[in-house]
Order: C-alpha cells, then sequence, then structure tokens
C-alpha cells in the first residue's frame, strides 16, 4: 500500500529527486518587481509596494483595512495587544495549532485555554466551545469570567488548520455573546472561504501568514486585516514602533514594536498576491486527484474540505487507522525522500503549556495520532 502512494506521489511530481511537503512557485513578476524594489533603493519598511499590497489584500479579501508586519507571529502578538489582553488574562484556542499562536499569547503575559477541535475541519469546535463556557465560565461587567481561575477571558483565537475553514461563524456567534474579542487565525488559510466568504474576515481581526512555505510568500511576512479603521490605525501605530507621525521628530508615545514588512519582501509578495487564484486552482485539482487515488487505497482516508467551504488545501492530510500506520508511512515516504509529516505535538503538552486549563480534548488527541500532510505544491513547472 505505502509503496503505491510512493510511486502515485512520484508521478504527480514527475519523479523529482526530492519531493517536499510545500515550495514556493515563483511564475509571474516577482524578479521584476524585485529589481524595480531594488532600484529604488527603498527596501526597508518604508515604499510603495507595502503600500500595495496592503491596498490589494483588502480588495482581495474584502476587509476594509490592512497592516502588513514582519511575519505571522508578530500579527498575531499585535492583535492580542490591539485586544487589549494582557497580563494574567486568558485567551481561548486550539491545541491543535502550530506553536506560533500560543507563542503569541504567553508574549502578553496571558495564558492559553484549550479547547477541543472537530475532526471534520480539524479547527475549533463551536460545540465544545459553547459547553466550556457555558460550564465554567459567568458573564460580569460585561467580561467573561473563568470561575475555577477568576481570571478574564479577553480573547479566542481559532486557527483554519491547513487552509480548512473552520465553523468561524458559529464561534462568533458564541464569543459575541460572552463578551470574547475573537481574531481569526487565517495563518494557512490565505485563499480560502467559508459561505462565500473569504477567511479572516470573520472576527474583528485576521491574521495572515506568508512564511516561504505558504501558498503565497514573501520570505518572511504577515498581516493584520480588519474592517475596524480604530483597530487599523492602532495596529499600524504599535508596528512602527509607536512613532507620532512628524517630517522630523522622533517621538514614540508608548511601548511599539519594530514589526514592519520591509518593502522588499512586499515586492515580492504583491507578485504573488497576483498568482494567488492560479495557485489554489492547481491545489484544488491536486486534492481532486489526491481524493480519486485515497478512495481506492485501505486503511487510511483523505481529509475533505468541509461542507460550505472552499478551502486552499494548503496541506493536503490523510487519516490512518493506527499510529503504526502513520509511522510506517512516515519512515517508507522518507526512505524514498518523499516529504510528509505528523501534525503538530498538541499545545497542551509542550513543557511550557503543560499546566494550561483544557477542556475535552478528543478529538485532537485522536488527530495527534494519525494525521499525517502529503506533498502539496502547487504543482507548476
Amino acid at each position: 500500500m505505502y509503496e503505491d502512494v510512493i510511486i502515485f506521489i512520484q508521478e504527480v511530481y514527475k519523479n523529482k529527486e526530492f519531493i517536499p511537503l510545500h515550495e514556493p512557485k515563483f511564475i509571474g513578476n516577482e524578479k521584476k518587481y524585485l529589481n524595480e524594489c531594488i532600484d529604488s533603493t527603498f527596501v526597508s519598511s518604508v515604499g510603495k509596494f507595502v503600500d500595495e499590497f496592503e491596498d490589494k489584500i483588502t480588495k482581495y479579501t474584502g476587509a476594509k483595512y490592512a497592516v502588513a508586519t514582519s511575519n505571522g507571529t508578530s500579527a498575531l502578538h499585535i492583535s492580542l495587544l490591539i485586544a487589549n489582553v494582557e497580563k494574567d488574562d486568558e485567551v481561548i484556542t486550539q491545541p491543535l495549532s502550530f506553536v506560533a499562536t500560543c507563542n503569541a499569547i504567553s508574549y502578553c503575559g496571558a495564558s492559553p485555554v484549550f479547547i477541543d477541535v472537530d475532526k471534520d475541519t480539524m479547527g475549533l469546535s463551536p460545540s465544545s466551545l459553547e459547553e466550556f463556557l457555558k460550564n465554567n465560565t459567568e458573564i460580569k461587567n460585561n467580561q467573561c469570567i473563568n470561575n475555577r481561575t477568576g481570571k478574564v477571558i479577553k480573547a479566542c483565537v481559532p486557527m483554519h488548520t491547513f487552509g480548512h475553514p473552520c465553523r468561524i461563524d458559529e464561534i462568533k456567534d458564541i464569543c459575541d455573546n460572552h463578551y470574547i474579542f475573537l481574531i481569526e487565525d487565517a495563518a494557512e488559510s490565505v485563499g480560502s472561504s467559508y459561505k462565500e466568504k473569504y477567511t479572516g474576515t470573520f472576527g474583528q481581526i485576521g491574521v495572515m501568514s506568508f512564511n516561504g512555505n505558504k501558498i503565497i510568500t514573501s520570505g518572511g511576512g504577515g498581516c493584520i486585516v480588519t474592517d475596524d479603521e480604530y483597530l487599523a490605525k492602532k495596529a499600524k501605530h504599535l508596528t512602527t514602533t509607536a512613532k507620532v507621525p512628524h517630517k522630523w521628530d522622533f517621538y514614540h508615545d508608548t511601548v511599539g514594536y519594530n514589526y514592519r514588512m520591509p518593502n522588499l519582501n512586499a515586492a515580492l509578495l504583491v507578485a504573488q498576491l497576483e498568482s494567488l487564484d492560479n495557485f489554489v486552482k492547481s491545489k484544488r485539482k491536486l486534492a481532486h486527484m489526491y481524493e480519486e487515488f485515497f478512495f481506492n487505497i485501505p486503511n487510511c482516508d483523505f481529509v475533505k474540505e468541509p461542507d460550505g467551504c472552499k478551502s486552499n488545501y494548503w496541506l493536503n492530510s490523510v487519516i490512518f487507522n493506527n499510529k503504526q500506520q502513520r509511522d510506517e508511512f512516515l519512515n517508507k515516504t522518507d526512505a524514498n525522500n518523499v516529504m510528509t509529516r505528523p501534525i503538530w505535538t498538541l499545545m497542551n503538552k509542550l513543557p511550557m503549556f503543560e499546566h494550561a486549563q483544557c477542556g475535552d480534548l478528543t478529538n485532537s488527541e485522536w488527530l495527534e495520532g494519525l494525521v499525517v500532510n502529503i506533498p502539496s505544491s502547487a504543482n507548476y513547472e
């Protein structure tokens, strides 16, 4: 069985010597815009490509405002700060996630609270969220108070895992009813939509990542999107070292952060954004090929986009029947230069978060032991 899968993947990627999990594709104006940026000498945090990207990503997503940042983690950190997450506050998130989410929560001095995911989306479960809040919290003075700790649950950060949208509309309704600020982690789902609306645009804030392994990349980069003008201005201010605008004076009115995206990175990203629809189309075609192939493969199931979603299929995934089969597959693919990887170790199992409060994490624990990501690069030559 494993040999058949390896042969199929090798054929899809034309028998390359090494098949990576996800590599960037540069098929458009990348070199042209990079050369233009270099010739302008504006390669740092000021330049036309930063402004152009922010304008184009709002037009693409339908969000009113965008703030480009140095990476997705910095975007998460600033988003939590402008949600007024402070020391000893709590933030609800999912344990099945990349560590950046929890790291950003820790930067604020806050603590994560881990709620289970749904099996079909691998993203935060609205039913588990509602159950936890019903049994463990109360509303006082328009704040959600954790009865066990006495702390305020300020924010919720669900993630669209591997590009598959979670039930974000239901999560939003729950958060609104409990005075919880919703920050949508769309780091992996740029180009994905849920009920014909792009991910990142449901919460008060949406966060995107353009790391080298994402569907579009600026090498390193991130973005905050929002419909709230006040939040957008605050995000721009904090990410630009909190410098008060002036022709020559250097006056900073609060602790700020140098989280700006350099113009050089933005030049690359503008070109990548022009190709995003083609990348999504290519990756959805690849996912359809995988779905048809794995239909006849025993002991594993291909992860399909949830109902009501149009996924970018950032990373394709299969779910094995047991951990032994998963590990055998990982070993076989590695031996044949086909890059695969298991899902992340659950955040509550990492030493820095092992004391965090958790709900029932049955689905997260099940997925942790069985999911494998398989090569998912847009198939362009």
